[in-house]
C-alpha cells in the first residue's frame, strides 16, 4: 500500500489557474487563444502556467500551423488519484484496526 502522494505535482496543480486550465484540457485539446478568452488571463501568464504543466508531465503539445495545441495526460491524473486512494484505503485501514502510538 502507497501511503505518499507526489507533492511535486500537488504544488503543480494547487494553483487555481492551473487546476482551471486542467479542468478545461479535460474536456477539450485547445490552444492559448482558447485558453485566454476562457480563463480571462493575460496570455503571458497563461504561458508561464502552461510551461508549468508542460515541465510536470501533465499537459502535452500538439503543434498546429503557428498555434500550439495543448492536450492533458489523463494517465498523469490517473496516477496522482490512485495516489490519493492508496491514501485513503491506508487511512481507512488504521481507522478500523484503531491504531494510534501510545504517548510516552
Amino acid at each position: 500500500m502507497m501511503t505518499s502522494v507526489d507533492t511535486d505535482l500537488i504544488r503543480v496543480l494547487a494553483d487555481p489557474l492551473r487546476l482551471r486550465i486542467v479542468t478545461l484540457l479535460a474536456k477539450e485539446t485547445l490552444c492559448t487563444t482558447h485558453l485566454v478568452e476562457e480563463t480571462g488571463a493575460k496570455q503571458t501568464n497563461l504561458s508561464n502556467h502552461l510551461k508549468v504543466l508542460r515541465e510536470a508531465g501533465v499537459v502535452e503539445t500538439e503543434p498546429c500551423g503557428r498555434y500550439i495545441y495543448y492536450r492533458l495526460r489523463p494517465d498523469v491524473i490517473e496516477g496522482i488519484a490512485g495516489q490519493f486512494a492508496d491514501l485513503a484505503q491506508t487511512a481507512r485501514a488504521t481507522a478500523e484496526a484503531n491504531l494510534k502510538r501510545s504517548c510516552p
